[in-house]
């Protein structure tokens, strides 16, 4: 070889590799993240059918800029880079996707390995929001207790002025007591899945315990618990947490009703799925908070909720109970004509078996077994 003919050799830039490195590909193929391997030219080699929804990949380039300078760096020094990036979902997308990416160096390739952490951000926002809630819910009744406690310290020569501010302090009390209550409840519900341990359920029995627990209060307001519907229908699931949700369900209705009139509590069967009801005659809920009645602490009039001691929270609990029950719940409502919710869970195989007179008459009025109060 001629010398001339040896410098051609020595500038000619080194052959691209088309492929993979031996066994590459199978462990790429295997793994569940999104995956880019780029060339020396930055141009894909091979990607991952992920790696296209998630945006990283545009014909045979990368699409994201900072990945594709981050690639060169790796290239040159042969140094692994991780970095968070947050890209839009789809073409005009504004929810983002949030993707740990880590470059490290593949042969005379770069590979790009993106994990989906868009979840976990989820999660955790949820949980900085849900703790903020919590401080700042727990903060107003403590407080009130404080205030209270210093105005019958300085109103000890008067008894009248003592028994109102203790009157209060009771109030007070019992509310950051129930708060407490349904904070552990909610937490037991996001840790326990019912059907794990399932039992058969009789849906009558969730009916009568609910409308024990909530008599009391419709006595004192007047207003008339009906149950009706059909009777013994089963679901699996945990008997204490379906209580509980119909038990909200109930107790919302009631604190959200003018005085004498009438909470009905259904329950129907529908195509394999079990509809119990809850309808009231109260101030019903405007539609603009209608997506959001079942959040944390939010709620739709917060002063009415003061006077009654609401935490905020039943709903929620109402809706992880439906869910992890594998059901849902759904509200209808209309302002000045009251609100039905209705939570609906599979019924248990073979956990229904009507009467031929059931069959003929449909739904049955079942007041009587479960007891009408007025």
């Amino acid at each position: 070889m001629s010398d001339q003919n040896a410098t051609q050799a020595v500038a000619q830039p080194p052959v691209r590799p088309e492929v993979l490195p031996p066994g590459a590909e199978a462990v790429l193929t295997a793994l569940r993240s999104a995956w880019v391997v780029l060339d020396q030219g930055d141009k894909v080699v091979r990607s991952s059918l992920s790696a296209l929804p998630y945006g990283l990949v545009r014909g045979n380039r990368l699409r994201v800029e900072t990945l594709v300078v981050l690639a060169r760096q790796v290239r040159r020094d042969g140094q692994v880079r991780e970095i968070e990036i947050e890209l839009p979902r789809g073409h005009r997308g504004t929810d983002l996707i949030s993707l740990d990416v880590r470059l490290s160096p593949l042969d005379d390739l770069v590979l790009v390995l993106a994990e989906d952490h868009t979840a976990l951000r989820r999660l955790d926002a949820v949980r900085r929001d849900f703790v903020a809630n919590v401080s700042h819910e727990l903060k107003t009744p403590v407080g009130a207790l404080a205030l209270l406690a210093e105005a019958v310290q300085g109103s000890a020569d008067d008894p009248d002025a003592v028994r109102r501010f203790s009157g209060r302090m009771q109030h007070e009390s019992a509310r950051l007591t129930m708060m407490v209550q349904d904070l552990i409840a909610l937490s037991r519900l996001q840790s326990h899945d019912p059907l794990r341990e399932a039992r058969i359920v009789n849906v009558d029995d969730v009916v009568a315990e609910a409308v024990d627990a909530t008599h009391l209060e419709a006595e004192a307001r007047e207003i008339r618990l009906e149950a009706r519907g059909h009777h013994g229908v089963s679901v699996l699931g945990d008997e204490e947490q379906l209580s509980t949700a119909l038990r909200n369900l109930i107790a919302n209705a009631i604190n959200y009703s003018p005085d004498h009139t009438r909470v009905t509590i259904g329950v129907n069967v529908v195509d394999e799925m079990v509809e119990l009801s809850v309808a009231d005659q109260g101030i019903g809920i405007p539609e603009r908070d209608l997506e959001r009645i079942f959040e944390r602490f939010y709620r739709v009039d917060p002063a009415r909720s003061r006077v009654t001691g609401g935490t905020g929270l039943g709903l929620s609990i109402v809706k992880h109970v439906s869910a992890n029950h594998g059901g849902e719940v759904r509200v209808w409502s209309s302002e000045g004509a009251g609100s039905t919710f209705t939570l609906r869970l599979p019924t248990h195989p073979d956990g229904w078996q009507r009467s031929s007179d059931e069959k003929s008459a449909g739904v049955e009025d079942s007041s009587q077994q479960h007891g009408v109060i007025q």
